[in-house]
């Protein structure tokens, strides 16, 4: 069976941690689309495709997050959620035990009151290239909007102020954004941010690898 074509339920537990997988962000309700892509591996856990999120789309993780896949939702633990809905602890799930062969689709939810809702694709399970370090960051577009500026209303009220020098807001705007510019993406900060779990997760899979090679285990 060729790599691309390796079942996300079907690996030992050497090659578990060497199969990775496409990972497309979307934020909804933008125009021009905001949008990242990231190669991850499948065994991470829900919780850690959360900080992944978090981290490509310039989120600064302050509000209650969730995943629904399937009708269920993952998240923090109860004693953490405030009293919402129950939920599977993202923390105790895999990527890969939720992963569908071809293509999984994903709602994610950040800030219950400001309800940036996103659409997570996920796709082309494979093995992981041994010279690239994962999770990896492909590319994207638009910057993420400012926590707590009033969701996808307030944020294109932002827009619109700081575009129109008339505008009543525009100074007041100006002043709390501090030259933040919409159109661009910090690269250098969103890179370096990944490369420490990039750092952790090889650290796992060498003591993975090692015990896997042990014949005395």
């Amino acid at each position: 069976m060729s790599p691309s074509k390796v079942p996300a339920n079907d690996t030992s537990a050497a090659d578990s941690v060497n199969q990775i997988c496409t990972v497309q962000i979307e934020l909804l309700d933008t125009d021009p689309l905001i949008w990242r892509e990231v190669e991850v591996p499948t065994s991470i856990t829900l919780k850690v495709l959360h900080d992944i999120v978090q981290i490509t789309m310039g989120w600064l993780d302050q509000h209650l997050w969730e995943f629904t896949i399937d009708k269920k939702i993952y998240g923090l633990p109860m004693d953490e959620d405030w009293g919402s809905a129950p939920r599977t602890e993202a923390i105790k799930v895999r990527l890969r035990d939720v992963l569908k062969p071809r293509k999984t689709n994903i709602d994610y939810l950040y800030d219950i009151g400001d309800s940036w809702q996103h659409c997570i694709t996920v796709t082309k399970i494979r093995h992981g290239l041994h010279d690239v370090s994962y999770p990896h960051y492909v590319g994207g577009e638009w910057d993420c909007p400012p926590d707590d500026c009033g969701g996808i209303p307030g944020y294109y009220h932002l827009l619109d102020a700081l575009a129109d020098p008339e505008h009543p807001d525009h100074a007041r705007v100006a002043e709390y954004l501090e030259g933040w510019n919409p159109k661009k993406i910090d690269e250098f900060s969103l890179r370096i941010a990944l490369g420490r779990i990039a750092s952790r997760r090889n650290a796992a899979r060498t003591r993975i690898l090692k015990t896997s090679h042990d014949p005395s285990k």
